[in-house]
């Protein structure tokens, strides 16, 4: 699978061309890479005619060998040339991710050792909490986001267009709600699955009987 290559992109702004490198590949041990991955810049261009700056999404497959986990960016299903480069990666964690806040949220919570799923079990937890306690309707947030896990405890900020809030869940409580049904969010690591926001509110529905 080739690393990186160089296209020629038409600016959707003033519709010039210029030349905008992609990686097909980023490794983690390739430390300006990584950060760049991290802060989404990767995927940030400035067009030379117009002075435009703008993010450019696109297939990339992120390789974090130190955390064990490959991510996979992009809207489609993992294809053969992805499932015959990951077939010998035994041990890791994979998953698709379908946006770029998506794909960078993923790193920081890989990087930070948490298991994505008790992430977005939190950050329903919160969608929850902050609709009951009659915050905000569900149709005002904007974004549930995860900041960051220490002591023992996960930060989730639900933000909406003019205010958010700010969630710190215990671990403990997450394990424990986890632990009362474990095949209940098991995933498949090998198959690159969506563990999204869509994802643990399809697990509810399906619970309450909507689905």
């Amino acid at each position: 699978m080739q690393e990186a290559r160089t296209i020629n992109y038409e600016c959707p702004y003033c519709h010039k061309t210029f030349e905008v490198q992609l990686y097909d590949v980023v490794n983690a041990e390739d430390v300006d890479l990584k950060e760049r991955c991290m802060s989404g810049d990767i995927f940030r261009v400035s067009c030379p005619h117009c002075k435009k700056d703008y993010l450019i999404q696109y297939p990339l497959v992120y390789i974090d060998q130190a955390n064990r986990f490959i991510l996979w960016l992009s809207q489609n299903e993992m294809g053969e040339a992805l499932r015959a480069y990951t077939k010998n990666m035994k041990g890791y964690k994979f998953r698709r991710c379908e946006s770029i806040a998506q794909f960078v949220e993923k790193i920081q919570i890989f990087e930070d050792g948490i298991d994505d799923v008790m992430v977005e079990l939190a950050k329903y937890d919160c969608f929850i909490e902050f609709v009951d306690n009659k915050k905000g309707k569900p149709e005002d947030i904007t974004s549930i986001e995860y900041q960051k896990a220490d002591n023992g405890v996960i930060k989730i900020n639900v933000r909406t267009d003019d205010q958010g809030m700010s969630f710190l869940i215990p671990v403990s409580m997450l394990e424990e709600e986890m632990a009362e049904h474990p095949d209940y969010y098991e995933v498949n690591n090998e198959e690159f699955p969506l563990i999204n926001g869509e994802w643990i509110r399809s697990l509810f529905q399906e619970s309450a009987g909507e689905a």
